[in-house]
């Protein structure tokens, strides 16, 4: 079975998740399943906010993403506008995600490059397009799927089937019906998959 990767492209440690999954899943001769969700929604479920919106925390998780970063030595540069709303970009996936994964896929981790690894805010849609067309991607065909009724429909889906399965924080990673939450928690996914649980 796949391992189901839900993320938030608003997230910085989905971001470094995102850049380790793959290849942790291909050592144990597994595949990965992206899937964007939109936290805000999760949050209405939860109660919780952003990190960097309170107190204490906030300070805290700023320091701790550049560590992070620099600890997984791959670039970081937080968006002077944060968080990023990540409806475009989740919607932009969905699009391409039902004819090629892979190449929705590329996009999400070109997406997350531009916004934790450049600094820049993608809240737009013309700033996903923008994106999107740096690979090859047809801007027109793109700006029209997210308007498309379907594609903003399976992103509600999406969302929702997340919170329903308990996902209440990105990165989330289900294996084999065991959730994990956070980046921190990948070497716990390795053993894992290494041991068949515990």
């Amino acid at each position: 079975m796949p391992i189901d990767f839900y993320f938030e492209f608003s997230s910085p440690y989905g971001y470094f998740a995102s850049l380790k999954v793959d290849d942790l899943a291909a050592k144990h001769g597994r595949e990965t399943e992206w899937r964007p969700f939109l936290l805000g929604v999760v949050f209405q479920t939860t109660g919780q906010s952003p990190f960097m919106a309170q107190p204490l925390r906030g300070d805290y998780s700023r320091r701790d993403f550049d560590r992070s970063a620099r600890l997984q030595k791959v670039p970081f540069i937080m968006p002077e506008k944060f968080p990023v709303q990540s409806i475009a970009a989740a919607r932009a996936f969905y699009c391409l995600e039902g004819r090629d994964p892979a190449r929705a896929k590329q996009l999400a981790q070109a997406l997350y490059f531009r916004i934790f690894g450049e600094g820049h805010n993608i809240s737009a849609p013309e700033a996903v397009i923008a994106v999107a067309e740096t690979m090859g991607i047809d801007g027109a065909e793109l700006a029209a799927g997210l308007q498309d009724p379907m594609v903003k429909e399976r992103l509600k889906v999406e969302t929702q089937a997340a919170i329903d399965r308990g996902v209440f924080g990105s990165p989330f990673i289900i294996v084999d019906g065991e959730p994990f939450w956070g980046a921190d928690r990948l070497n716990q996914v390795d053993a894992w998959l290494e041991t068949g649980g515990w």
